[in-house]
């Protein structure tokens, strides 16, 4: 197991681009959010797919690694996201992850994105992450 310290302090390092924010982590959870700003945005003022699956993708990579411990080689192997509502521009993005199955080689979760403040989700997603075999740790 890691913890939100821990986690937080391996994507600074290692993942120095993002601006993901580890809110919470523990029991199978994980709440990161994400500062939107203008190069997230598609014309029309809406936040781009690209910027809300790469904030699932996180809050994924997240909640694994708060089960698993720091395993940088844990990979997305499958990620599906329904665009529910148009997010709020102006809004930062909070993604919640329940991870539904953790085995040994496989981490199957979904994550729920919303637009901060609002109660209605603007997207779901189901993602699956691999984990390496127990040497490659």
């Amino acid at each position: 197991m890691a913890s939100k310290e821990e986690i937080s302090a391996f994507i600074a390092r290692e993942f120095p681009q993002t601006r993901i924010v580890v809110e919470a982590v523990g029991d199978q959870r994980a709440t990161i959010s994400q500062v939107i700003d203008h190069a997230d945005l598609r014309p029309g003022g809406t936040v781009s797919g690209p910027t809300l699956m790469a904030v699932a993708d996180v809050a994924l990579y997240v909640a694994v690694l708060g089960v698993i411990g720091i395993v940088p080689l844990a990979v997305t192997t499958s990620l599906t996201i329904n665009f529910l509502r148009k997010p709020e521009a102006g809004r930062r993005i909070i993604g919640e992850c329940q991870l539904m199955k953790v085995g040994k080689t496989l981490a199957i979760g979904e994550v729920s994105l919303y637009s901060e403040g609002l109660p209605d989700a603007v997207a779901h997603v189901v993602g699956t992450y691999a984990i390496p075999p127990q040497h490659l740790r």
